[in-house]
């Protein structure tokens, strides 16, 4: 008897607990179809609850139970309701009931503009989504007539707005999973005021292939068409080329102009020695060893610099370990789960941002006190949040004046703000304090003049913003096709699943901003321009400017996104995400350039 009751307690706790949390199923039990949001097709961004449009609701409720989801969904603005249509694993509905409604003159207007606006609305079946119209435009039969017959063409064709008012759900199953939803949406009945509808369903349940496992389920919401697209492979073999180039020609400068220059430099060493007169004609050539005296000083607006080099080196370290798990697991699955990936991956690694700008002012006074750190601290961990906050408040404004899904509640700003305040900050503050700690004296290969040398004028082709400006051309062509496919992933409703081609242009990206880098630092130095620092910085990071104007070509002719709210907000995610590339960038600019900077004035002799 206790083995008994033992083993049905483990069977009722089994059905107690088999649900969508475990994807498990008993035959009969109760499946939730999910509602989330609702809105223009055209318009990714301009999202509203379900029921904003005048559906009507199931009878079993007042209010339909809600289910909040973590902080990623909820930044991605994805609350979802529960729809009361009653479902059970493996039992076929037959044109059910779902609810009765009788459309007033604003709700017939409403739906109207709906259907007319392409809008489309969003569910979930055991966390797998599922789409559908509202509704369809149909020309009338007199409009097509004229028209077929070639006379009396009309100058337009008169429509008709319908609503669709049945939902046929196909499910299909393997043992206690389920494994892939469909749904089409029938019986269009035509919009007017006044007009009862009832709103009916079908549920199907077949048996999957067995090809179709679980684990795979997600797998056919991929577009495998087009990102796996031959064009993909070879835009990933363009840019390894580029890069073996750009390597080469880097190559050709350290190897053999700079040695010419090592030469040249060492026969007025040894004329300087034996003839007087030949050394001071060579003493009148020019070229980068002339400013040796001025390389290694402090660049501008230091505590600035400082802070945006070690914001960048946290990005390149977020922007990895995001791509590292989108790859070891699949990130693309949960709903949210980049987007809480990169807020908690951010908060984490706050402590490389300090760690690396304290360690780069502590470096450029030592042994001698730092006067500024504290606000090198301070601009470390407040500078790219507070870029961040400032846009998102003002889309954040423009989405409750709009009433839509994406607006931020006072709870979820909360949330991050504490994730901010608790972890990020004391993780700044903690990296600061390391990076001082352990800087040690740096060896500066020449001594540093009391007087800066002047700097000779150029033309304006060969000025430093010009110089910078071309530099980030060549990155930006490595990362061209990318970049398309990752707009289209965001802004056109695919599954952004290769992390592999990412991993790989990241890469690539690093190496061909090292390189142009280099190569522009290296002309700067040669027109005897000492102000390497922020010119490799502003080199590497020219590569955003360019990707913000194919943006904006993206918008013009590749979208039909309409509107004051899909604007702002596409602008706005355009303009952050570009900024944190020109950090990154920005970053590993400088990062190359100070290696290159400290190699070749190691290797020369100065007095």
């Amino acid at each position: 008897m206790a083995a008994r009751a033992a083993a049905t307690c483990v069977l009722f706790a089994a059905f107690a607990y088999a649900d969508e949390s475990d994807h498990i199923y008993a035959d009969g039990e109760s499946v939730v179809l999910w509602l989330s949001k609702v809105g223009p097709y055209h318009n990714p961004q301009e999202t509203y609850s379900y029921y904003a449009l005048p559906f009507c609701k199931p009878q079993k409720k007042l209010t339909p139970e809600t289910r909040i989801g973590g902080l990623g969904e909820i930044l991605e603005g994805n609350d979802l309701i529960n729809s009361d249509v009653s479902m059970r694993f493996r039992t076929d509905v037959s044109h059910a009931p779902v609810c009765s409604m009788t459309l007033d003159e604003d709700g017939a207007k409403l739906l109207k503009f709906a259907v007319s606006n392409h809008y489309w609305y969003q569910m979930f079946v055991d966390e797998l989504p599922v789409w559908g119209m509202v509704g369809e435009i149909v020309a009338d039969e007199e409009s097509i007539e004229e028209i077929e017959s070639h006379t009396d063409r009309p100058h337009g064709i008169a429509e008709s707005t319908f609503l669709y008012t049945h939902k046929n759900f196909t499910i299909s199953y393997k043992g206690s999973n389920v494994i892939e939803v469909n749904m089409t949406s029938e019986a269009a009945v035509p919009i007017e005021s006044g007009h009862s509808y009832d709103i009916t369903y079908s549920v199907h349940w077949v048996e999957a292939q067995p090809e179709d496992t679980f684990e795979t389920r997600f797998k056919r919401y991929f577009a495998r068409n087009f990102f796996e697209h031959q064009i993909h492979w070879f835009s990933l073999f363009n840019s390894f080329m580029m890069v073996v180039f750009l390597c080469g020609l880097v190559a050709l400068i350290l190897m053999r102009t700079l040695k010419a220059d090592y030469a040249r430099y060492m026969r007025e060493e040894l004329l300087e020695d034996g003839e007087a007169g030949g050394a001071q004609n060579m003493g009148d050539d020019s070229g980068w060893k002339q400013v040796h005296g001025d390389v290694f000083r402090r660049p501008e607006q230091l505590e600035l610099f400082a802070a945006l080099t070690g914001s960048g080196t946290q990005l390149l370290l977020l922007a990895a370990l995001t791509i590292a798990a989108a790859l070891a697991g699949s990130l693309y699955v949960d709903r949210g789960a980049v987007t809480k990936a990169a807020v908690v991956g951010y908060a984490l690694t706050s402590a490389v941002a300090g760690f690396t700008s304290g360690r780069y002012y502590r470096s450029q006074f030592f042994p001698e006190p730092s006067p500024n750190w504290i606000r090198v601290m301070l601009l470390t961990a407040c500078l790219f949040p507070a870029a961040v906050v400032a846009v998102i408040s003002i889309l954040n404004g423009i989405a409750i004046g709009y009433g839509t899904s994406n607006a931020l509640s006072f709870w979820t700003i909360a949330k991050v703000f504490a994730i901010w305040a608790f972890v990020s900050l004391p993780l700044v503050i903690g990296g600061t304090i390391l990076g001082r700690r352990f800087t040690s004296k740096p060896q500066a290969p020449t001594r540093i003049n009391a007087v800066p040398r002047p700097i000779p004028l150029r033309p304006w082709y060969a000025s430093s913003a010009f110089v910078c400006l071309l530099a980030g051309l060549l990155p930006f062509g490595s990362i061209f096709i990318e970049t398309y496919f990752v707009f289209t992933s965001f802004w056109n409703y695919k599954f952004y699943y290769v992390y592999g081609f990412m991993l790989a242009v990241y890469i690539i990206l690093a190496i061909v901003v090292s390189c142009v880098t280099v190569v522009s630092t290296y002309f700067l130095l040669n027109a005897e321009d000492h102000r390497w620092a922020w010119h490799a910085f502003a080199s590497g990071a020219s590569t955003a400017v360019y990707v913000f104007l194919y943006a904006v070509y993206y918008f013009l002719f590749r979208t039909e996104m309409t509107g004051f709210l899909q604007t702002t907000f596409y602008f706005g995610y355009t303009a952050l995400a570009c900024a944190a590339l020109g950090l990154m960038t920005g970053a590993v600019g400088t990062a190359a350039a100070s290696m290159f900077v400290r190699a070749i004035f190691t290797s020369i002799k100065v007095d």
